[in-house]
């Protein structure tokens, strides 16, 4: 069976973490898997966003038990080869030139919980827990500190990591954690929605320039930050998609992307 289940339908391409029988628990092999996908994806011109979503029951439960008894057997290398996987994964989703957005169908916990909070969106079912249980059985949330610690304030985070405690989908959207906490019968559509906005109103180019500003901006200083928005203000003058979008915006036209996507959908129904 393979570990990751891939489909593209309507310009998004949807990745499955595909370990039911373990509840989706990131692996070497897992990691690896998913990695290569998100890698083999970034330059595909057939879709515009990219979605994470678990097989089964859960959305990912974190570090599966083989992984664990692995972990206090191994030397400090292979924990450190282990631990570059699981960075690079979380990289090549925080910086991948399309949206992702992750589809929490049940519990993320621990790692799992680290996936779905470096998606650009995130969605969850209202019955599922979230939480970063690490410190719990005497480990650390540390790659994934670095990714949250820009999303939410200082007390919240603490309160999360330091108590390693379990919150439930609505508290966790309250929080900032994720986006939304809906019933299951309204997720597929809730992500949808997200998903089919992107794609028709947004420019793709545009996207990734502003998503590579987001990644940067925040570890610059001031005048850095500043240089480097007028150099990517600058250069995004001179692609095609804004040479396009100025001109019917001149013209009071649809945007060429807007207009690819529409003939896409009625081309299909």
């Amino acid at each position: 069976m393979p570990l990751i289940e891939e489909k593209t339908e309507a310009r998004v391409r949807t990745i499955t973490l595909n370990r039911p029988e373990k509840r989706n628990a990131l692996n070497g092999p897992l990691v690896e898997a998913l990695h290569d996908a998100l890698r083999a994806d970034a330059d595909d011109p057939e879709h515009r966003v990219v979605v994470l979503t678990g097989a089964g029951s859960a959305f990912s439960s974190g570090a599966d038990l083989e992984a664990l008894r692995a972990m206090r057997t191994a030397g400090p290398m292979q924990n450190r080869a282990d631990s570059k996987r699981l960075a690079a994964l979380f990289d090549a989703i925080y910086t991948h030139p399309k949206p992702v957005i992750a589809k929490i169908n049940g519990h993320a916990i621990a790692g799992g919980c680290g996936l779905a909070s470096v998606c650009d969106f995130a969605v969850a079912v209202e019955s599922a827990k979230l939480g970063f249980t690490e410190v719990r059985i005497g480990f650390v949330p540390a790659i994934v500190a670095v990714y949250v610690c820009r999303k939410l304030g200082e007390a919240a985070l603490r309160d999360l990591m330091l108590r390693g405690r379990l919150i439930d989908a609505a508290e966790a959207a309250e929080l900032g954690l994720i986006h939304r906490a809906v019933p299951a019968s309204e997720l597929g559509d809730a992500v949808q929605s997200i998903a089919a906005g992107i794609s028709r109103d947004t420019s793709a180019s545009a996207v990734a320039l502003t998503k590579q500003l987001l990644a940067d901006v925040p570890g610059m200083g001031y005048r850095e930050a500043l240089d480097h928005a007028v150099q990517l203000n600058a250069f995004a003058r001179g692609t095609d998609d804004c040479q396009a979008g100025i001109q019917a915006f001149l013209n009071k036209t649809e945007m060429p992307w807007t207009k690819a996507f529409d003939a896409d959908e009625g081309g299909e129904n």
